[in-house]
């Protein structure tokens, strides 16, 4: 009560729309005391997405600091119960920005081999569970997970699955966007409780991986020239990866989590227990992946039907070209319903 001015917010909240304090001054009452509120915006425009600094002052009768923390309390306990436990994924172009077309894969349509899935689930439960644990041994409360395999066998899926179980919000890391700097202070931002995703992590210009990429010249040229622009040349260091891992400004309560086509291009200093706790290999898609996910697509298909459409597809080998397959066959089979209906 006692908002005067007020502006519709169609860009905070998503598809939601809701009325929020125009800048300027306001009053209202609290505990039987009169509030004033002076409310400041600032808009920034620095990249292509605007980005908006608010800035509240209260002001109330009193001496006493405990209505006031009370007061702090009750707001932040009222966010927290209107927060969504929905996954969301955030990309990063000078700030975080959420991308608006993505949908979290549900954990049930991601197809492992017999006991892999479970296996993971039950390890990031035990992570989550032991906060505490962590505090009393003095262990950085944080774990690594690598998911290694050839390309297209549902390693991002089982990432995006892993973090709308538990409500967690991906935020992508694309190594070769960023310098030691950049991505130190990326990682910085990224809220308590999320995922960080480092995909292809074999790609980046470290380690193993590095000897090869590196231009001589270009290294040369970077020594030579003003630190700034070094780093930029270089990009992340193996050292500067490890220091968002597992050093002093290494952030708390999240997930890496790693995807890599060639776990041997990796450098051993970063597969170590602490930056590296749980790896799982994901191959090419076995028979058995194959009938499972026909029999999701068509559920109405018995298995000697998947076995017989299995066998004719021998070159599908990975669980996308499988997948990519079978939605072509969905749509060749949803357009000829269509046309008996019509």
């Amino acid at each position: 009560k006692g908002l005067r001015r007020v502006d519709l917010d169609t860009t905070l909240r998503g598809n939601r729309r809701g009325l929020i304090p125009a800048p300027g001054r306001h009053w209202f009452w609290y505990g039987g005391r009169p509030f004033r509120v002076h409310f400041y915006r600032s808009e920034d425009t620095r990249g292509w997405v605007p980005k908006r600094t608010e800035t509240l002052y209260f002001q109330t009768i009193g001496r006493k600091q405990s209505f006031l923390k009370r007061f702090v309390d009750e707001i932040v306990s009222c966010h927290e119960s209107k927060l969504t436990v929905e996954s969301y994924l955030f990309a990063h172009d000078e700030y975080w920005n959420r991308v608006e077309a993505y949908t979290p894969r549900l954990l049930e349509s991601v197809i492992l081999e017999p006991g892999e899935k479970e296996r993971l689930i039950r390890d990031v439960k035990k992570f989550r569970a032991s906060k505490r644990r962590y505090s009393q041994l003095g262990v950085p409360y944080h774990r690594g997970y690598l998911l290694y395999g050839p390309p297209g066998t549902g390693k991002t899926s089982l990432v995006s699955a892993m973090a709308a179980r538990f409500a967690m919000s991906v935020y992508v890391i694309d190594l070769t966007n960023f310098n030691d700097r950049s991505l130190a202070s990326a990682i910085n931002d990224v809220p308590p409780n999320s995922l960080i995703l480092f995909e292809d992590i074999d790609c980046m210009k470290s380690g193993k991986a590095r000897d090869k990429q590196i231009d001589p010249v270009r290294a040369q040229l970077a020594l030579g020239s003003k630190e700034k622009d070094a780093a930029d040349l270089l990009g992340v260091t193996l050292s500067g990866l490890l220091n968002v891992l597992d050093g002093f400004r290494a952030p708390e309560n999240v997930l890496f989590v790693m995807t890599s086509n060639r776990i041997e291009a990796l450098d051993p200093a970063l597969l170590r227990p602490g930056r590296i706790d749980f790896r799982l290999y994901m191959g090419k898609a076995t028979d058995r992946q194959k009938i499972e996910l026909y029999q999701r697509f068509f559920p109405r298909a018995n298995a000697y039907e998947a076995e017989v459409f299995v066998e004719e597809h021998r070159w599908a080998e990975t669980m996308a070209d499988f997948q990519g397959l079978l939605l072509g066959l969905d749509e060749q089979y949803q357009s000829r319903s269509f046309e008996l209906v019509s």
